[in-house]
């Protein structure tokens, strides 16, 4: 079955597709398909939520269009695909986007999303360019990955985990922001992989071969 990247028009999904189709080539993981219809969601192997922008507007992009959201929940919840959330896509996981305004989450992942709030004024919002990974406890999608690594992140709000257990990886920027969560068969990072070149790629391949 293929893995399949969701578009709900929240941005450019060229660069992730590119990304995940080579790195399902190297590791003979099947085909990327990206797509917005419901039936092949439902029927997918595994599933890649990217998300670009607010979370309002990510939030009601999916639920504009007739089946997805039912299809992917049910997929990930009741067939326990594996799932990935990519920066907005993996804010989405938690139980309330405080982005604007108050906004009801997935709930796979309790917390919330909040604004970022250095505590050195001079780190400027969003928090925007390469970060150090710090990696708070292992798991498959982190197999190759130290602390120290680099990632990329572009974002002005962030994931505040209700369970510590959820946390896999932090960043620091004025203080603790969200890198990557993982729970049962869903797991998000809150960078983007697809521009995290060796890190990146690297998590992609651990995502492919994954088996909750």
């Amino acid at each position: 079955m293929p893995t399949v990247l969701v578009d709900y028009e929240s941005g450019n999904l060229h660069s992730a597709e590119k990304a995940f189709q080579r790195m399902a080539a190297e590791g003979g993981h099947g085909p990327v398909t990206v797509t917005a219809d419901p039936d092949v969601v439902a029927k997918a192997g595994r599933i890649v939520l990217p998300g670009d922008g607010a979370f309002p507007a990510c939030r009601r992009g999916l639920q504009s269009i007739d089946g997805l959201e039912e299809a992917l929940i049910n997929a990930v919840q009741t067939r326990g695909v594996p799932f990935l959330g990519i920066c907005v896509g993996m804010q989405m996981l938690t139980s309330w986007g405080r982005e604007y305004e108050d906004v009801e989450g997935f709930g796979w992942i309790p917390g919330e999303v909040v604004k970022i709030a250095p505590s050195d004024r001079k780190l400027k919002v969003p928090h925007m360019g390469w970060n150090d990974l710090v990696i708070d406890r292992p798991h498959p999608l982190l197999d190759g990955l130290e602390t120290g690594d680099h990632a990329y992140f572009v974002h002005s709000y962030h994931m505040t985990v209700g369970n510590s257990a959820h946390l896999l990886a932090h960043v620091d920027y004025g203080g603790p922001i969200t890198a990557i969560v993982g729970r049962d068969n869903v797991v998000g990072t809150q960078f983007h992989p697809e521009k995290s070149q060796q890190t990146g790629l690297r998590l992609i391949a651990n995502f492919l071969g994954w088996r909750p």
